[in-house]
């Protein structure tokens, strides 16, 4: 037998931003499987989507630790691998969520790769953004005109980063919450803080929005923060 394999963005937080085919993938699925980390109790794309999980489903959570290596996968990928192999042998749907997109630095990309050369059917559901969310949330245009709009991990080196800063219009920058303090500072330099928003937990309970990031420096950010911004007309630094 032959099962078929559902890579499902749930989107950034509220469980109504998800797509019919998303909601349909997993109300008809045998089984639907959430990722969590070593750390966390609970899978957030699990509770995004359990209003659409129907009685009889089985759900499982499995841990993909962060550190996914293609060369030396570590026994926790090879033995997910297996369990997901063994559903679809066995000719069940299995629907696997991730937050957000599944083609944007997610998990599920990581399991596509390693799944996709096998023999079973394999449907990729794209889900909303969290800067799309966002950006519709505050009415804040993400791109607009000739705008350059550079969608960014802040966990980039130096270097880089800087790069971006200095020839876009607009920004996304999302896993901000290692290094804030840097990131406001360059912001500041690139004349990108004054209009920056920063979104923790866009759609979910504890949301919180930040206008003021220069006045948050010291801030604990949790991981589920998003900044947006764009160049201020003219620099303070420019006319320095």
């Amino acid at each position: 037998m032959s099962g078929t394999f559902y890579g499902v963005g749930v989107g950034p937080g509220d469980p109504e931003l998800l797509t019919l085919k998303a909601i349909n993938a997993i109300k008809t699925a045998d089984v639907v499987i959430a990722p969590r980390t070593e750390k966390k109790d609970e899978s957030t794309a699990l509770s995004i989507a359990r209003p659409y999980i129907q009685e009889g489903c089985e759900v499982l959570e499995l841990v993909f630790p962060m550190n996914y290596n293609s060369q030396a996968l570590s026994d926790a990928w090879v033995n997910n691998k297996k369990t997901i192999l063994e559903l679809l042998d066995a000719g069940k749907k299995v629907a696997f969520l991730t937050l957000g997109d599944p083609m944007l630095y997610s998990t599920y990309m990581y399991v596509y790769r390693l799944l996709e050369d096998s023999r079973h059917e394999i449907v990729n559901i794209p889900g909303v953004n969290s800067f799309s969310a966002i950006g519709n949330r505050l009415g804040m245009p993400l791109a607009e005109g000739g705008d350059i709009l550079s969608i960014v991990p802040a966990t980039i080196n130096e270097e880089r980063l800087e790069k971006v800063l200095a020839i876009s219009d607009n920004v996304v920058l999302m896993k901000v919450y290692k290094n804030f303090p840097d990131i406001i500072e360059k912001l500041d330099k690139h004349g990108m803080v004054e209009n920056a928003v920063m979104v923790s937990k866009c759609g979910l309970e504890g949301e919180e929005i930040i206008h003021d990031l220069a006045a948050s420096g010291s801030k604990k950010v949790n991981y589920l923060s998003t900044i947006l911004t764009k160049r201020s007309k003219v620099s303070k630094h420019a006319l320095a």
